[in-house]
């Protein structure tokens, strides 16, 4: 057959471990075959980043703000267990927080529905997409290790004087840990209006919960510019929609979305989200059912899998055992680029190849074809459930394909 032309290259980020072995399968079993498949090319997996000193994952954030549209493998953030273990240069950040904080996006994460996989929060009709922000507090934050008979401060400068001093803790009576976060009102603005317009375009309710009254000028500063933006842009537009915008403490956000029907999208600072979002992937059934992608104020556009590098089925994988993680969330990653490049570029034989290749994935799952994790999930009825390794479960995929 005559394969698929692209007119724009995707920008490709590889990655690590499991996932990177999944990436390469993916693209040879699902992808290549009918796509005549355009990428820029950069290996993010944890070697090269430490050979290029982590230049690599700021190279392939500036090629998406060039290109538009990025997908992106997991990868691994290294611990000191990692820095040992791959012997790096010193514990480079999280791949993820760098091309969030160059892009300055917001992450949105959507659950992905199968029939036969049920909730396990039994009222939860429809997804609950989470909305989070990728920049600043704990990603950014800047830490020390403190002595007995230290002091740390929070110190404002001016043009190179000070301006304002404020005690954060005196180690008197032993030593601590101290850690400062920031984040910018830019960044919420844009934050807030990511929010806003995902919600009207995908008609959905916003909630928002923050701890303001703990953090009475941080997260009170997120309140109020969420607030000032929704009054003032977007609350006509959201009225003729049929949606309305909720801000709340977190805490009372958790218990109302428990007590929900789902159909909401959910709003997160970042460390929030980074938690949450994993909370409601489980909950409707596997991190590997999980649609992420994130989006910058100028619509550029980089999708991912929500999860890890599956650490455990990458040593059984060298040691030449089969192995039955699940690629959907990957698939979904390539999909969505996939789609989206079509989109922009008014390829729409492009976009509708990506729109079969999702169908053709939840079809192999809901007629009893899936991988290990997602068979104590499935409850069909008349149907038993096969558990098929990683790379037949792909070549299932295509045959439905």
């Amino acid at each position: 057959m005559q394969k698929i032309a692209m007119q724009t290259p995707l920008v490709e980020m590889d990655g690590d471990e499991m996932t990177r072995v999944l990436w390469r399968w993916i693209k040879e079993i699902l992808i290549e075959p009918f796509v005549d498949l355009k990428t820029e090319y950069y290996d993010l997996g944890l070697e090269n980043r430490n050979k290029t000193e982590d230049k690599v994952t700021c190279l392939a954030a500036e090629a998406t703000k060039k290109y538009g549209v990025a997908v992106k493998c997991a990868t691994i953030t290294p611990n000191a267990q990692r820095v040992e273990e791959y012997g790096l240069k010193e514990m480079w950040k999280s791949p993820n927080g760098t091309i969030r904080r160059i892009l300055d996006g917001t992450v949105f994460r959507s659950p992905i529905i199968v029939k036969g996989i049920t909730p396990y929060v039994g009222g939860w009709k429809s997804p609950i997409t989470i909305a989070r922000h990728a920049y600043g507090d704990i990603y950014n934050a800047v830490e020390e290790r403190c002595g007995k008979g230290e002091k740390a401060y929070l110190v404002i400068c001016k043009d190179g004087k000070e301006i304002k001093r404020s005690l954060v803790h005196g180690f008197d009576n032993g030593a601590g840990i101290v850690q400062s976060v920031h984040n910018t009102e830019d960044s919420i603005k844009a934050f807030a209006r990511s929010c806003f317009s995902f919600a009207l375009e995908q008609k959905l309710p916003v909630w928002f919960g923050a701890k303001d009254t703990v953090s009475k000028i941080y997260d009170h500063r997120f309140k109020d510019i969420f607030n000032e933006i929704y009054s003032n842009e977007f609350k006509k537009d959201f009225e003729t929609a049929a949606i309305y915008y909720m801000y709340t403490l977190i805490d009372d956000v958790v218990a109302r979305v428990m007590r929900s029907e789902g159909g909401i999208l959910w709003v997160c600072k970042n460390y929030d989200g980074d938690v949450m979002s994993d909370m409601v992937a489980t909950a409707y059934g596997s991190l590997g059912l999980m649609s992420s992608v994130l989006v910058s104020p100028d619509n550029k556009y980089e999708y991912e899998a929500a999860h890890g590098t599956v650490t455990r089925h990458y040593y059984n994988h060298l040691k030449g055992e089969e192995t039955s993680t699940n690629p959907i969330a990957t698939i979904w990653a390539w999909t969505g680029a996939l789609k989206k490049r079509g989109e922009l570029d008014g390829n729409k034989t492009l976009s509708a190849f990506a729109e079969r290749l999702e169908a053709a994935s939840l079809k192999t799952v809901e007629s009893g074809f899936m991988t290990g994790d997602l068979i104590p999930l499935f409850n069909a009825e008349g149907i038993t459930p096969q558990k098929l390794s990683s790379k037949k479960f792909l070549e299932k995929i295509a045959e439905n394909l």
